[in-house]
């Protein structure tokens, strides 16, 4: 009686531990979304006082000036392995690659337009993430992911719906690219001992290299000198917080989870741009946003909670069946 008292404890302990393990990751994955959210204001004002290519060009510099500090602080584990080196190159050139089209797109589109299209990502992300236990999503999963699109329109049209503009059509590009970039991170660091702050390293020195190319070439650079203050806290944010901070972030995050979930969390994205532009864009939220809003929460957690029990009984059927004899 006490053998299975022990055991039951040990059970409830480890279900403890997982889901508030899973919780943490959760709430790691919205931050991302909220800094995120809050970028595309932030993009939209320095692209008005700069030219895109030298706002990425140094957002992408600040950024990997910061984490090169950090890799440095970490006196024994400095180095980065062959592993962290690829996956970095790799995920940097796809970073960039949705980083260049979403601040070309919202240079073109509203900051709240921006922000509302990009959470297609939610709906593309599961079509290519076929890894096992992502495949074969059931249909409950994608009625949860067209409640998000439902909301998406109710939030664009309380904003005023007009026709595609080659900004919205960058920013659907963007979501694209941006579901194959989390999809990448996934498969890319799954079973792999890779540091996430290392990787975020190479990936911001990869896109600082990309970037300083045409900006060198363009002559461009010494309108940096020429920023005010309100620019330069635009690009400290966009460089530590909406890069730094959520490359850093989404690595972990997406490590512990899956891609798909991710996705779905960071696709309240839009709501955290909508409630920027109300709070510092001046922008009134209205009876059809407000619903908006609220129905891509509820799609959100529905989607993450659908996803969670297709994985887990995907897993434990995996766990059940029997072990194929050597030979066969």
């Amino acid at each position: 009686m006490l053998k299975n008292f022990a055991l039951g404890f040990r059970v409830g302990v480890r279900e403890r531990v997982g889901v508030s393990r899973v919780r943490s990751t959760d709430a790691v994955l919205l931050l991302v979304a909220a800094v995120w959210g809050s970028s595309y204001l932030a993009a939209k004002s320095a692209t008005s006082a700069l030219p895109v290519l030298l706002v990425l060009f140094a957002r992408y510099g600040i950024s990997a000036a910061a984490c090169a500090a950090l890799v440095a602080a970490r006196r024994r584990t400095r180095r980065c392995t062959r592993d962290e080196l690829r996956i970095g190159v790799v995920l940097g050139v796809t970073q960039a690659a949705v980083l260049v089209l979403e601040t070309y797109g919202v240079a073109h589109t509203s900051a709240a337009n921006a922000g509302l299209l990009i959470s297609l990502t939610i709906v593309l992300t599961p079509l290519l993430d076929r890894r096992s236990g992502t495949a074969g999503l059931p249909p409950r999963y994608f009625a949860a992911t067209g409640l998000c699109l439902l909301a998406v329109a109710l939030l664009v049209s309380g904003s005023g719906f007009h026709s595609p503009r080659g900004g919205d059509l960058l920013i659907l590009a963007a979501a694209l690219v941006r579901a194959a970039h989390v999809v990448l991170v996934g498969r890319l660091t799954a079973r792999r001992p890779v540091r996430s702050l290392h990787v975020t390293t190479v990936q911001t020195v990869v896109g600082t290299a990309l970037f300083a190319v045409p900006v060198v070439g363009t002559g461009s650079l010494p309108a940096l000198g020429g920023l005010d203050a309100t620019g330069w806290a635009q690009l400290l944010h966009l460089a530590l917080f909406c890069s730094v901070f959520a490359f850093l972030a989404q690595t972990w995050a997406v490590q512990r989870s899956s891609a798909s979930r991710a996705s779905l969390l960071l696709g309240t994205e839009p709501v955290w741009a909508v409630a920027v532009g109300i709070g510092l864009g001046g922008e009134h939220l209205t009876v059809l946003t407000a619903f908006g809003a609220a129905s891509m929460v509820a799609g959100t957690y529905w989607g993450q909670a659908v996803e969670r029990s297709h994985r887990t009984a995907g897993a434990e059927e995996t766990r059940r069946q029997p072990a194929v004899p050597a030979g066969v």
